[in-house]
Parts: C-alpha cells; sequence; structure tokens
C-alpha cells in the first residue's frame, strides 16, 4: 500500500510516517519509481507508533519497545537495564516537567486570586 492509504488506516499523517521512518521506527520498500509501498503488517506497527506518541513516549523509547516486540527472544538482562536506564532519564525529565508546571500554575492562580480582589475592589468603588 502506498503512504497515503497507511496514514489513513493508522490515523495520522503522511508526514509523521516519513518522520517515523527516519527516527528507525517504520520501514518501507521502495518501487522503481521511488514511492514508498508498505506491507499490510504495517498499518498495525504505525497506528502503535501514532499511540506511543500520543502517550508521550519519546522515539528512542518507542524503539526500543518496538524492538521488543519484533525481537522478544534476544531481550534479556543487557535490553532490560538499557531500557531501565532510558525510563528513569524519561521519569526525570516528566518530572522537571511537573515542577515547572505546578510553578507556573501557582502563579496564575495568584494571579487570578489578585485579579478577583481587585475586580470586586473596583466594583465596589
Amino acid at each position: 500500500m502506498k503512504i497515503g492509504e497507511l496514514a489513513k488506516r493508522a490515523g495520522t499523517s503522511t508526514r509523521m510516517l516519513r518522520y517515523y521512518e527516519t527516527q528507525g521506527l517504520l520501514t518501507a520498500k521502495r518501487s522503481a519509481n521511488g514511492y514508498r509501498s508498505y506491507a499490510e503488517t504495517d498499518v498495525e506497527r504505525a497506528r502503535t507508533i501514532v499511540s506511543l506518541i500520543q502517550s508521550g513516549l519519546p522515539s528512542k523509547l518507542i524503539q526500543v519497545v518496538l524492538t521488543a516486540q519484533d525481537q522478544p527472544e534476544s531481550w534479556g538482562d543487557t535490553c532490560d537495564l538499557e531500557f531501565a536506564k532510558l525510563l528513569r532519564a524519561e521519569l526525570d525529565t516528566i518530572d522537571t516537567k511537573i515542577s515547572c508546571l505546578t510553578r507556573s500554575r501557582a502563579a496564575v492562580e495568584t494571579y487570578l486570586e489578585r485579579s478577583a480582589v481587585d475586580n470586586v475592589m473596583v466594583g465596589n468603588s
């Protein structure tokens, strides 16, 4: 199937499928004219990638997940350790984002509280 059909069936854009290919997450065969050609199995793979991306997993972790799915027999202690390191780094990144969002939320909340007081005071004048 061509990239447009895959995009439609996977629920994503052709641009994203090209991006997944550059990240090594998806592989297309090339016809003589250079067009990408995908197998039926690529539909589920693309859907999996889309789902993992939407859940916030970075492409480097998605690559590990897909490798584990593709080659379960080669998954061992070394892979588990490497994957755990990647997950730890991702968790640290998420914690940093949560901290930043918490500070931002507090600042916005403080502003709104002050604004509400100011609005009440203006309305009473």
